[in-house]
């Protein structure tokens, strides 16, 4: 489904970012950022403005354009035109200035397996021009917040792939960066070890601006205050994922929890005047259904007679809000990708 031009002209990030005296101070502005391999753009004429403090979701599938965007947020390559600054400092113009302030954990982490843990920390601080009982101090902060006692005299060689990714973590926040720039922090590690990186994510974001790119749709749900789609390189999205719904509003669903038979109760659902579409949703010991419609209708009453009726039991039914997941494949799927 394609969403409608006038609805996507009020989600568009000129529209939403608007700021007054009283809203937070920006850490990173991004001016009509654009970039080519070759002929082809992988993002094009791109804005948006991350407030300091905040966590920052930018979302999109593969090859949207994330990448690009944050190895230029991070001083790693120049734009083609546009600008960015971080913390006031121009990236290509005062890009010393900018590594200073920004701590980077790229997508494919590039550690040095022969080193160890604390070894390798101490290098990565070498390099960033810290000395003595700084580094030191510093190596012994990073390795307790990512919880790698255990592991600090470990060859990086013979850690898993969720603990080199606390180690990718260290090293980015080793010089006490005011931003965090991670590229697909979950990316190949087990389910446990995923909990405990968004975790992790959450408590340095209560001190630093972070910037997370993901194109796992609830680990941006549940880790970020406002969230960036980003499609084909450009912005299509911007807001927090419930005003997000707010503007993409124009169908309204129900959850429904019918104890009945599903082959029976599907087709009297399908059937209801004003229902657009119907799913069925079985969980252990319950069949749920989820009832989508036209907004401003509403069709409590004439599922609950119907369902009674039929003598069945209607054990639950509550309206439910959009998802990111819809909200994403909403702005991202045009007519002809449905057809």
């Amino acid at each position: 489904m394609a969403i409608e031009a006038e609805n996507r002209s009020e989600i568009e990030p000129e529209h939403v970012a608007a700021t007054d005296a009283n809203e937070p101070e920006a850490m990173i502005e991004v001016r009509d950022l654009t970039h080519y391999y070759g002929p082809m753009p992988a993002v094009e004429n791109v804005n948006f403005t991350v407030q300091r403090g905040e966590i920052l979701g930018f979302l999109g599938p593969n090859g949207a354009g994330k990448t690009t965007t944050m190895r230029i947020l991070t001083g790693f390559m120049p734009p083609t035109r546009g600008t960015v600054t971080l913390g006031g400092y121009d990236v290509v113009e005062k890009s010393l200035e900018v590594r200073k302030r920004v701590g980077y954990l790229p997508e494919s982490v590039p550690l040095h397996t022969e080193m160890t843990v604390t070894s390798y920390l101490k290098y990565m601080g070498t390099l960033r021009g810290m000395r003595g009982r700084r580094v030191k101090s510093r190596i012994d902060d990073v390795i307790d917040v990512c919880r790698l006692e255990d592991y600090s005299k470990t060859l990086i060689g013979k850690l898993s792939k969720g603990f080199r990714q606390r180690v990718g973590i260290a090293q980015a926040i080793l010089h006490e960066p005011e931003v965090l720039v991670l590229d697909e922090p979950t990316i190949g590690i087990d389910p446990i070890q995923v909990v405990e990186t968004r975790s992790l994510i959450q408590e340095l974001g209560q001190e630093q601006t972070v910037v997370l790119s993901s194109h796992i749709l609830p680990e941006v749900s549940m880790i970020c205050e406002r969230v960036l789609i980003i499609h084909e390189g450009h912005i299509v999205a911007a807001d927090t994922p419930n005003n997000l719904a707010q503007h993409l509003r124009g169908v309204a669903q129900l959850e429904v929890e019918v104890g009945g038979p599903p082959a029976e109760v599907l087709p009297m659902l399908r059937g209801i005047e004003g229902a657009t579409e119907v799913t069925h949703h079985p969980r252990p010991g319950v069949n749920a259904y989820r009832v989508k419609f036209r907004e401003g209708l509403d069709l409590r009453d004439e599922i609950s007679r119907s369902v009674v009726s039929n003598g069945w039991s209607l054990l639950s039914m509550q309206m439910s809000g959009m998802s990111l997941e819809e909200i994403f494949l909403r702005v991202t799927t045009s007519e002809d990708d449905t057809e």
